[in-house]
């Protein structure tokens, strides 16, 4: 008999080695960048939206508008934009984002794909824009679980000259992080949140769920007052009450956590939302066979911008 693999078995994969067969050179990433990002519409301006475009003898633009006469590439269009690193590099950042489901550290990038760490972690940042919220959400219909939690350093592992500066017990000191995962759909939303009082929670279940679709979320105040809404008390013990309870969001928590703690070391509250988008966005696209995971990516980074500058800034 022989024995199922382990994780998502029905998901059509990719290893390296059909990865490099795939991709074995800058003309075959670009050729697959073009597929991503133009479709089957074909090649357009990203200035004037023209499709009246040739190609060129350009050094770095291969193409050329006939209408408005500037010159571009595939990445001209994208978060990829006025980045030196080939098309290939930026390929094998994707794979290797899309199938890290803990992520991947810029110090291993920088040594997989021989760069810089710098460089690493500004691809990074920008792949995790692909991952940013595009329009308006899509209602969940529920049953939907919703519940926050705190990302931040252990006091027990601070300097104590740090921990003398720490001004409460808890959550305080960390940064809010409110999910919620519709059981139906396996679908999580998740945002950084100032405060996790009742206006700002309640309102990103209004913001995410259907009006009509079932709440279920610990004992806390701030989700007092919402409609269709169950809670279990946690701090009673009591986890699971008949359809009740709030595992599922949970589970994605501890992804997030587990990142933090094993592969990042640190997230900082000024980059924090990218990296919940990346967890929440690729727990989304799990289902998908490894390329099309890749080709979801790649699309999604048209029309996004993160100089390295706005990167950094204060």
């Amino acid at each position: 008999m022989t024995q199922k693999a382990p994780g998502k078995a029905k998901r059509e994969g990719i290893n390296l080695l059909q990865l490099t067969q795939l991709f074995p050179d800058e003309a075959a990433a670009t050729k697959w960048f073009e597929a991503c990002v133009w479709g089957k519409d074909g090649r357009y301006c990203p200035d004037c939206g023209s499709t009246d475009t040739k190609p060129c003898t350009h050094a770095e633009m291969p193409y050329r508008c006939s209408d408005c006469k500037k010159y571009f590439s595939v990445k001209k269009a994208t978060v990829m934009r006025g980045s030196p690193i080939p098309l290939l590099k930026w390929l094998y950042a994707i794979y290797l984002d899309a199938t890290s489901l803990k992520g991947v550290a810029s110090m291993k990038l920088h040594r997989d794909l021989g760069v810089t760490q710098k460089t690493a972690w500004h691809m990074q940042q920008r792949i995790r824009e692909a991952f940013a919220d595009q329009g308006p959400p899509v209602l969940m219909e529920g049953p939907v679980e919703v519940d926050e939690t705190y990302v931040g350093g252990k006091a027990r592992n601070m300097h104590a000259a740090k921990r003398k500066q720490l001004t409460g017990r808890g959550g305080v000191d960390k940064t809010a992080v409110v999910a919620a995962k519709d059981r139906a759909t396996k679908r999580v939303a998740a945002r950084v949140v100032d405060r996790p009082d009742q206006p700002t929670l309640q309102g990103f279940v209004v913001k995410h769920a259907d009006w009509q679709a079932t709440i279920y979320t610990d004992s806390a105040s701030a989700y007092k007052g919402l409609p269709n809404h169950e809670a279990v008390s946690h701090s009673s013990g009591e986890y699971v009450r008949g359809e009740a309870g709030t595992q599922g969001v949970e589970s994605w928590f501890s992804m997030l956590k587990r990142a933090h703690k094993g592969t990042f070391h640190k997230l900082s509250p000024k980059h924090l939302q990218r990296y919940v988008n990346e967890f929440a966005g690729r727990h989304n696209i799990r289902e998908l066979d490894t390329l099309h995971q890749m080709a979801y990516i790649a699309r999604r980074l048209v029309g996004k911008r993160l100089s390295y500058a706005a990167l950094i800034a204060e």
